[in-house]
C-alpha cells in the first residue's frame, strides 16, 4: 500500500498543520518505495578540519548589543526522560536540590538580557507530552514573557503498520497509534505556527537552538558574530568525540558537502568506523545556529519543510508490549539540515558546551562537583576535568531517576578527579565519598550499603 490519503486524513483530523503532513508524506513514500535510507561508509569521507571557537575574538559592546537585538534562544524542550522513568517534562527534573533545568534557562536567560541590554528573544519548543507541565512551571519566570509567546508546539505524526502500510490502529489506546517525529520538526514548526514570520517581523535574523537538557549551550556573543560574519545559513557546533560518544552521530562530508550520520542511518557492517573516534572526529551537539531569511526561502521552495534524510525505525505500537503489532515510526535530525544549505558550516567547540543528560550517569555526573553552576545559571567542567567529563556507568540498579534518588540521599560524591567510574549493586552515597581516577564498585548484595 502507497496511499498516502489515509494518513492525510488522519493528520488532518487531529489538526497536524500543512507543513508537517507534507513532510511526513514524504518520509512514508519513501518507506513504501522501499527507499534505502542507509548511509555506508564507502558513500562518505571523514572532516579533516574546521575553524575552532578557541580562536575567536571578543565583539566590542556596541557590536554584541547590534547582533543581540537580532537573535534569538530557542530551547527543544519535548522530552520526556521516560527512559530515566520520568512522565514529565525533562527540564522539569533537579539539577540539584531544588533547581531545575528550566530555572538555570531562566537565570540564564534573565542575566543575559540583564548585562547585555539586549531583548533576546526566548522560545520554547514543548512537545503534547510536555507542554501542560512546562507551561505551568513557567508560572515562576514571568520575568521570560507570556507562555503563548514562549512555545512553539511539536508535531505529532502517525505511526505505519508494518505489515499493511497503513495507519496503524490501537483502540485500546489511541493515543499510542501517533509518536514524535525527531526534532527535524522545528522546521515545519517554525513554517506552520506562524513562529518563523513573527521573528522576521520583529527584525530577528539569527536564531541559536539547542536541546534543554545542555545546560551548557548558552548564546555565545563570539559565536554569533562568527555565524553573522560567515554568511552561512546554518551552522553546527561539533566537539571533539571521546569513548563515550561513539553512538552518538557524527560529521562527514559526501561530495564535498557536510551532512550528518546518525546511528540508525549505519549499515551494521560499517559499526566499526561509525564508532572509530579517530576517523569521524566530531559529532554533533545539536546546539545550530540558523539565518531566519535563507531558513525561510529554503522552506518556501520545499512547502513548508526541508528535504531531510529519514529515519526508519521499527519498533511495536505499544511500547510495553512486545507482542503488540510491529509498526514504522520515521523521524527526521534537525541537524541534519546542514545537508540542505550548500553553504552551511560547522565549528568546533569546547566540551564545556555540550553537558546533556541522557542517561542517570549523566545526572550524577552533572550533580557531583565535577561540573560547577555558576550565578548566572552556566554550567561548565570543573577546571580539575581539562575539558572531558568522567566516563560513568551505572547498573540497573540505578537505571530509574527514582533509584538514583535513593542512592544520593546523603549527596552526590565528589568526581572532578575522576576518570571513570563503574557501579555494580546497590549503594548509598555521600558527600564525603570521594573518587579518583578508574574507580570500580561491586556490591553483589541485595542491600543498599555505603561506600565505605
Amino acid at each position: 500500500m502507497s496511499d498516502f490519503s489515509p494518513f492525510r486524513e488522519k493528520m488532518e483530523s487531529a489538526g497536524v498543520s500543512e507543513p508537517a503532513t507534507r513532510a511526513f508524506e514524504r518520509a512514508y513514500l519513501q518507506l513504501a518505495a522501499k527507499e534505502n535510507a542507509l548511509l555506508p561508509e564507502s558513500a562518505i569521507s571523514p572532516v579533516e578540519s574546521l575553524p575552532d571557537a578557541a580562536t575567536l575574538p571578543e565583539p566590542d559592546a556596541a557590536e554584541t548589543a547590534s547582533l543581540l537585538d537580532r537573535s534569538a534562544i530557542l530551547k527543544l524542550n519535548g522530552g520526556l526522560g521516560t527512559s530515566m522513568g520520568l512522565d514529565r517534562a525533562k527540564s522539569l527534573l533537579e539539577v540539584r536540590p531544588g533547581v531545575t533545568f528550566l530555572d538555570l534557562i531562566a537565570r540564564q536567560i534573565s542575566h543575559f538580557r540583564a548585562s547585555t541590554g539586549a531583548n533576546v528573544r526566548f522560545l520554547l519548543m514543548n512537545s503534547f507530552s510536555t507542554s501542560a507541565d512546562t507551561r505551568a512551571f513557567l508560572a515562576r519566570h514571568p520575568e521570560l514573557g507570556d507562555a503563548d509567546a514562549i512555545e512553539v508546539l511539536q508535531n505529532k505524526v502517525p505511526k505505519i503498520d508494518a505489515a499493511t502500510l497503513a495507519p496503524a490502529a490501537w483502540p485500546a489506546n489511541p493515543d499510542l497509534e501517533w509518536c514524535p517525529p525527531g526534532h527535524g520538526d522545528l522546521y515545519p514548526v517554525l513554517a506552520g505556527s506562524g513562529a518563523l514570520d513573527r521573528l522576521l517581523a520583529a527584525g530577528v535574523q539569527y536564531l541559536f537552538v539547542s536541546n534543554s537538557d545542555n545546560l551548557g549551550a548558552t548564546l555565545d556573543p563570539r559565536l554569533l558574530k562568527w555565524f553573522a560574519d560567515s554568511g552561512a545559513p546554518f551552522a553546527m557546533e561539533v566537539t571533539a568525540r571521546t569513548p563515550s560518544d561513539r553512538k552518538g552521530g557524527h560529521l562527514a562530508v559526501r561530495d564535498g558537502q557536510l551532512l550528518l550520520r546518525e546511528s540508525a542511518q549505519c549499515p551494521d557492517a560499517d559499526l566499526d568506523a561509525f564508532q572509530d573516534i579517530t576517523r569521524h572526529r566530531y559529532f554533533n551537539t545539536n546546539n545550530l545556529w540558523l539565518r531566519l531569511d535563507r531558513l525561510r526561502d529554503a522552506l518556501a521552495a520545499a512547502g513548508g519543510f526541508l528535504p531531510l534524510p529519514v529515519i526508519q525505525n521499527k519498533k511495536t505500537v505499544d511500547p510495553r508490549d512486545k507482542k503488540s503489532p510491529a509498526v514504522y515510526q520515521l523521524e527526521t535530525a534537525m541537524g541534519a539540515a546542514i545537508e540542505s544549505f550548500p553553504d552551511s558550516a560547522a565549528i568546533v567547540v569546547p566540551r564545556t558546551r555540550f553537558a546533556p543528560v541522557k542517561t542517570t550517569g549523566d545526572l550524577l555526573t552533572l550533580r557531583s562537583d565535577a561540573y560547577v553552576i555558576g550565578d548566572d545559571g552556566t554550567v561548565q567542567l570543573a577546571a580539575e576535568r581539562g575539558g572531558i567529563p568522567p566516563k560513568v556507568d551505572l547498573d540497573d540498579n540505578y537505571k530509574l531517576v527514582d533509584q538514583l534518588e535513593a542512592a544520593l540521599t546523603n549527596g552526590a560524591p565528589s568526581l572532578k578527579n575522576c576518570t571513570s567510574l563503574r557501579v555494580t549493586g546497590p549503594f548509598a552515597f555521600s558527600s564525603a565519598d570521594v573518587f579518583t581516577g578508574d574507580v570500580a564498585l561491586e556490591n553483589p548484595g541485595s542491600e543498599r550499603r555505603p561506600v565505605s
